[in-house]
Formats: structure tokens, sequence, C-alpha cells
């Protein structure tokens, strides 16, 4: 019988870009796998002259499947202190999971404090999508620390050259605004705790961001001109780089992949709300949408911000241009309205889909 059991409440995660380690709290559902590729050969021949026909089998490891990852956050701003490890100006805002941003939409290049694609200023946290078009973005080792409270044996693995492949934030009206992180890596394999140096806002607890502030800005310019006055019941948004690993076919040995291509970069989600009669309200949002059998692509101007419009801690996701689907009924006590929505860039080429800001508490 096992003498050592983990606990997952007791994991702690590490994502290391160099030598710099940021400990990341993640939420229960966690996961870590990698699987591999095979071949099987048979043999299917009639009998001999006695009777007898051979019916073996045999396996043959072709390669490993790249290593998937996948766990949740909360989305948490916070101002530096100046005097902690995120950054020596205080109140410049940043966030626990700036990191995954940065790997999500460039090269996550990392220099005083600063990611090249993030810019925390004492204003805000501007995430910027300006460098995704690219082949290839950043990568990071992802360490999952097992056990240790409840039995002091820890076991580490380390999931190497990790990429993001994508994130989804929910926003239902009861919780804290959650994201969910997923991504591939080359390889699972053991290794010794890291010690992380960035740590700051880990433990703060001022920095969570309540859902039910949320609201929701939307206007159209086709298929009429119209700002809507909505009131959201829940929602979300997904942002996928739809990446490849690529992994060779040598014969002979046991293939590992190389390294990931994006694809299409892709920004969707959904909100609810209630259906509401009122003038520019939902009705009329159906409404105008399924009337508007002339306009191939509609254009709604969106801008969600989660945990209000003015109070920190907040984030601000802003997509200018965005197709609606038609919006479907849902039948329950109170009639509600379903809409998704696909946020687009200004032109095919441009990376202006979607611009989020973090406002630190």
């Amino acid at each position: 019988m096992a003498d050592t059991l983990y606990f997952s409440r007791d994991t702690k995660v590490y994502l290391a870009i160099g030598t710099d380690i940021w400990e990341m709290p993640v939420l229960d559902g966690f996961s870590f796998s990698q699987a591999t590729n095979t071949s099987e050969i048979t043999l299917n021949e009639m009998s001999d002259a006695t009777g007898n026909s051979r019916r073996g089998r045999q396996m043959f490891t072709d390669s490993y499947a790249p290593a998937e990852w996948s766990f949740s956050t909360y989305a948490r701003p916070f101002k530096a202190s100046g005097t902690g490890n995120a950054d020596d100006t205080a109140n410049t805002h940043h966030a626990v999971e700036e990191a995954l941003w940065a790997l999500m939409v460039g090269d996550a290049a990392y220099a005083d404090y600063a990611f090249s694609n993030v810019a925390g200023d004492t204003t805000d946290m501007d995430i910027s999508f300006g460098k995704k078009n690219k082949v290839t973005l950043g990568t990071c080792d992802l360490y999952f620390v097992l056990g240790g409270a409840g039995t002091g044996t820890k076991t580490t693995y380390k999931v190497s050259d990790c990429c993001v492949n994508e994130v989804g934030v929910d926003f239902d009206i009861d919780g804290i605004a959650t994201l969910n992180w997923s991504g591939m890596g080359k390889i699972i394999t053991e290794a010794t705790e890291p010690t992380a140096t960035v740590t700051e806002g880990v433990a703060g607890t001022g920095n969570f961001i309540r859902n039910r502030l949320t609201n929701l800005v939307l206007s159209s310019t086709s298929p009429t001109a119209t700002t809507y006055d909505l009131v959201l019941t829940g929602g979300s948004i997904t942002v996928s780089n739809n990446m490849n690993l690529l992994t060779p076919e040598t014969l002979g040995v046991v293939n590992q992949p190389l390294g990931h291509v994006t694809g299409t970069r892709s920004v969707s989600g959904s909100f609810t709300c209630y259906l509401n009669a009122d003038a520019d309200s939902s009705a009329d949002l159906f409404e105008n949408i399924i009337e508007g059998t002339d306009t191939i692509t509609n254009n709604f101007d969106m801008t969600f911000k989660i945990g209000g419009s003015s109070g920190t801690p907040r984030i601000e996701m802003a997509m200018a241009n965005c197709h609606l689907e038609v919006p479907t009924h849902s039948i329950d006590d109170v009639i509600s309205l379903e809409a998704n929505f696909h946020a687009l860039p200004s032109t095919i080429d441009g990376t202006d889909e979607l611009t989020v800001k973090y406002v630190g508490a």
C-alpha cells in the first residue's frame, strides 16, 4: 500500500522564462499529460502443412505526442509597491498572470520588469496584440510541484518549451473573473522545484474582480447606427492561437516535438441578458440583427468592463469590429437572450480585433 499520497490542493505552479520565474496560483482542475504515437504490425497468413499460422503482433513507439496542459487562474491586477519584485516604480500596474498574457500575444521578451508586448505604467497595464502576426510566439517552462503540505514529500514535473494556445475569460454573475489557460509543450520530465523570483500580488486579497459589477458598452454602425442599453447576466470571451506542434517522422528513433507554429487567430464569445422591450435594449438588438438581411457582415463596437466601468480592480476588453450572430431566446422564468459574437480586425491582416486593459487595485 502506498505510504505517500499527493493532494491536488497542495500543488504549486511556476512559470519560467529564462532566469525569471513567476508563481502562478491556480484553481482546482489543472491538468498536464503526454501520450505516445505508436504503430502496430500484425501477421495474417494462411496455414502451413501442419495447420499452423503465425498470429503475432508487434508495437512500436514512433514519437511522443505534444504535452498538453491546462489550468485556471483568477484575473488579479495590482499596483506594484516599488519595493517588491514586480517593479521598482511604485504604483505601476501589473497582474499576477501577466506572463501568460505576454506568451499569448508575442515573444514574451522580459527585461527591467516589463514584457515587450505588455506595457504597465501608473495609469493601467495594456496588453498589445500588435506582434501576434508571427509564425511562432514566446515559450516558457511550466513546473507543477505536487505534494508538500500534507506529507513533506514533493514531486516536481517540468513541461518544457510551453506555448499558450488559448485563454477563455468567464464572467458569470455570481463568480470571480476567471481565466482558463491551455497550451502545449515538448516533453514532461521530473525536475527540481524552482524558486520564484516574481511573487508580488500573489498573496494579496484585494485584487480579485467581482463579475457582478461587469457592464457592456455596445453600439453598432450596421445594420443600424444604435447604442444599446443592455444589462448582462453572464458571458465569456475566448482567444485562440490555433497552434500546432511539429514532430519529425524519422524511422528508427522515438521522435519528439520540435516546436510550435501558429494558426489562424480567433477571438469569439457570447453574452446573455434578459429580453427587454425598452428603447434600444435587447429586443431592438434582436430585431435589428434578424431584419438586417442586406447586411453580410454586421459591425458592432463592444467593450466588456469586467469589474465595473470605473472601480478597481477591473479589466476592459474592447472589440471594435464585432460580427454578431442572431441572438437566441432562452425560455425560462425570465426570458433571456444569448448572443454569440466574433471579433474581427479592421483589415484582414490587422491585429486590432481585441485590446485588453488591466487596472490594478
